[in-house]
């Protein structure tokens, strides 16, 4: 899973995903080899580790983590929060 930089939003048109999450969170834990194993699918995902980029952290106004953020063509459609199957993760792409 590629971390995530802004310019990834200009870039890329459709859907992406971005999870805010933690080192110290266990269900960011839980969900991570989950959203590897789509990032290697080809699923546009990316990854913002919350301690390390408090900046785009206090941007996104992230409250809780994991947060999922799907965006499309650059503007923010959905925010999810919690720990998630590898099913409805796939669901907030589609």
């Amino acid at each position: 899973m590629q971390k995530f930089n802004e310019d990834v939003l200009s870039k890329t048109s459709g859907k992406v995903m971005v999870k805010f999450g933690a080192a110290w969170c266990a269900p960011c834990k839980m969900v991570s080899p989950i959203l590897e194993e789509m990032a290697e699918e080809g699923k546009p995902v990316y990854d913002v580790d919350v301690d390390s980029d408090p900046a785009t952290t206090a941007k996104f106004g992230i409250r809780g983590v994991p947060t999922y953020i799907v965006f499309e063509n650059g503007k923010e459609i959905l925010r999810e929060s919690g720990n998630k199957t590898k099913s409805q993760l796939e669901e907030l792409l589609n």
